[in-house]
């Protein structure tokens, strides 16, 4: 390798593909790894280096690693060995070798059992430069093959999810990046989008697919309880503690715990998660004993958790671990195009389970397409559920529809005058919640299945409405 500075330019990220992608270079040279870790990160890559294959297995085994630079002049069994050792580890990864000059025959061989590319020593910046942008375009076109295979598969959307609207598709790319990482990624979105399912998406579409998914609703968890939920517990360290219990955390190994509704976390019990994400290990309650872990943390919440740091409701080193990587899921209004397509969904699947098939009138529909959905694609599908089981025929009518979405207006106003009439759609979710929970004779509880949100969720907004009074 030339000993060449390297130019102010490539210090800036050239292309975009690069993002979220993972390389680990391989070489017992100090300087080597050193040059070729800074030409990476220039680019955009995340980059781990290794002085060794045994140390290069023991990061394949934490880290999601898409590509890796491996040079085969390493100490002990050789780099030909590492290489069908890190394509049994993992197969999914591309691996360039690095080879001395004057024997191609070597990575002749190693093209054989598996590399993408070589490269040859002495090489240039610009030949590295060149080299892991060719890797990152393939690595891009595997990863958009993917979800076009995805795709095709639903005909909807992307990992089970359904939508085609704009938003979306601009959704399905970030989840398609965030699978290929192994960063923390914080899902922001209201109730009733479907924090969950992208979650799962990202678990199931990344390399660590196999290997368990954790959800945790820490929402609907009884505070104290959360603590042993997650680290576990010992024989005795409670009352009715009679056996010892693994955490969440430990059970989910080599695999992805998703924190539902973390911001309802206490902020002492948020001290120690932030400890176990630093310190990559937990301590269940009553014991003395740290047990390592190796998870991948997803998090959501519909709260503006920003605003929690500033109020001191959620510690903001806590907020920087998990925000890692962020994308916001859009609520149902603002992506209307998709209500056909989710209703066609929902019934579908309905008329599937009930061996009766049912259609909306045009009326309905037109009144579902103007309904503001507060319970987003939550409250989508309950509605139809309900009306599904309710309607004794084949054609569901407004008048079959619940009494929140019978009272709304079929069509926009379509003058200034009328522009009076228009209720903010935060007086609007009042009314709805409000007026179900009266007419379930005041079972909150079933109102927010109805409403499809969170028992949490509810309970908090009941208290805003309360201290609006």
């Amino acid at each position: 390798m030339t000993s060449a500075a390297i130019s102010p330019a490539l210090r800036t990220p050239q292309i975009e593909a690069a993002n979220f992608l993972n390389l680990l270079i391989v070489d017992d040279e100090r300087s080597i790894r050193d040059a070729c870790r800074e030409v990476a990160q220039s680019l955009g890559f995340t980059a781990y280096v290794a002085d060794s294959a045994e140390h290069a297995y023991r990061l394949l085994q934490m880290q999601s690693i898409d590509a890796v630079l491996l040079d085969l002049r390493l100490p002990g069994a050789g780099g030909l060995e590492a290489l069908r050792q890190i394509k049994g580890q993992r197969p999914e990864s591309l691996i360039v070798v690095v080879t001395g000059y004057g024997t191609v025959q070597s990575a002749v061989q190693a093209m054989k059992s598996g590399a993408y590319d070589y490269v040859t020593k002495p090489f240039s910046m610009d030949e590295l430069k060149l080299l892991l942008e060719r890797v990152s375009s393939h690595l891009k076109l595997k990863t958009e093959n993917r979800m076009l295979r995805e795709k095709i598969k639903s005909k909807q959307g992307f990992g089970g999810i359904v939508g085609r609207a704009p938003e979306m598709e601009k959704l399905y790319r970030i989840i398609a990046k965030a699978a290929n990482s192994s960063h923390p990624v914080l899902i922001l979105g209201e109730s009733g989008t479907g924090k969950e399912m992208v979650a799962r998406s990202i678990h199931y579409s990344g390399p660590f697919r196999d290997k368990p998914f954790i959800p945790v609703d820490c929402g609907s968890l009884v505070p104290t309880l959360i603590e042993s939920e997650l680290f576990g517990y010992v024989k005795g360290a409670f009352t009715g503690a009679s056996q010892s219990k693994d955490g969440l955390l430990a059970i989910a190994e080599g695999g992805t715990v998703f924190l539902d509704e973390v911001g309802e976390l206490p902020v002492d019990l948020q001290a120690k998660l932030l400890r176990a994400i630093q310190e990559k290990e937990i301590r269940p309650v009553g014991s003395t004993r740290r047990i390592p872990i190796n998870v991948r943390l997803l998090a959501a919440t519909n709260r503006d958790l920003e605003q929690a740091v500033m109020e001191g409701a959620f510690r903001r080193d806590l907020y920087f671990r998990l925000n890692v990587l962020s994308l916001r899921i859009p609520p149902l209004r603002e992506r209307r195009e998709d209500i056909p397509l989710l209703i066609a969904h929902f019934l579908e699947r309905l008329a599937r389970s009930a061996a009766l098939e049912k259609t909306l009138s045009d009326e309905a529909l037109k009144t579902m397409l103007a309904y503001d959905w507060p319970g987003n694609v939550r409250e989508l599908e309950n509605c139809l559920e309900r009306t599904y089981a309710f309607t004794s025929g084949p054609l569901i009518h407004v008048t079959d529809l619940p009494p929140a979405l019978a009272r709304t207006p079929g069509s926009a106003p379509t003058n200034g005058h009328s522009l009076q009439k228009i209720i903010p759609i935060a007086e609007l979710e009042k009314q709805t919640i409000l007026n179900a929970i009266a007419e379930l004779n005041g079972d909150k509880l079933q109102a927010a299945r109805m409403l499809g949100i969170g028992k949490t969720t509810l309970y908090r907004k009941l208290k805003d409405y309360s201290s609006q009074a």
